[in-house]
């Protein structure tokens, strides 16, 4: 998880917020961005990350967990021998790699050393880009999505739901799950460009989840919760609007 300004750690936090779930938090990365876009990336060492995580995990009852990004190919590895050791509770992965204004938030070489997360994770959440990094396929169109949905799972990770919010039509989402593919259908939500939008959706299935919904049932109500705060983004700041996080999450 990455601590800045509508995005990252904050609209996690406020999204388990929102859908009545106490969030803990471990940073990997502290940035310098507002709305405009980022200035400066600095990630925490693997060593400091694995202590916060340790320190939650013996002491809070964990239900579902959110890993969002990670910025480099060391804290990958030090993150999947970790879960190799001690698995975390339904995981949803989140692979970041670039912040919604275009800005690169993780070294080269961390998409290929995100991989070795995958057979950890319950759900992983790319968008087209991302997906394209992960499996090493272009991600251009629906077909595309579900091609790099089954390279995701084929990767090892239970679940994919690769995001189709940059598709120039309808933002499709593809889901695939254990009961099949879904093509998950919305309207654009006309509110300009936006901030957190990722990192919301994630943190959204995780807290579904650990509130005990099943996957499908979660991914919908995250949509459904993520489609709201588009719809209510207020207009701070010169750039991007964050997401309004206290939108109805039924």
């Amino acid at each position: 998880m990455a601590l800045s300004v509508g995005a990252g750690i904050q609209a996690d936090l406020k999204t388990f917020h929102a859908f009545g779930i106490y969030g803990a938090a471990v940073i990997t990365t502290l940035t310098v961005q507002n709305t405009r876009g980022v200035h400066a990336v600095h990630p925490v060492a693997p060593d400091v990350v694995l202590a916060q995580l340790d320190a939650v995990d013996d002491d809070l009852p964990v239900a579902a967990t959110k890993l969002g990004l990670v910025p480099t190919p060391a804290l990958a590895e030090a993150l999947a021998a970790r879960l190799g050791r001690r698995p975390l509770p339904r995981l949803v992965v989140d692979p970041v790699l670039v912040a919604g204004s275009g800005d690169s938030l993780a070294e080269g070489g961390t998409a290929a050393a995100l991989r070795a997360l995958l057979p950890h994770a319950l759900l992983v959440t790319p968008n087209l880009a991302e997906a394209a990094a992960l499996t090493g396929r272009p991600v251009q169109d629906v077909a595309g999505m579900r091609e790099a949905a089954q390279a995701l799972v084929d990767l090892g990770a239970t679940a994919a739901l690769v995001k189709g919010g940059h598709l120039p039509d309808r933002p499709i989402d593809v889901l695939l799950a254990a009961d099949g593919i879904h093509e998950l259908d919305a309207a654009r939500v006309p509110s300009g460009p936006t901030h957190g939008t990722g990192c919301t959706l994630s943190a959204a299935i995780a807290a579904a989840l650990a509130g005990g919904e099943d996957l499908v049932a979660a991914v919908t109500r995250a949509r459904r919760f993520v489609h709201r705060g588009l719809a209510a983004a207020p207009a701070l700041g010169g750039g991007r609007r964050p997401l309004d996080h206290r939108v109805s999450s039924a």
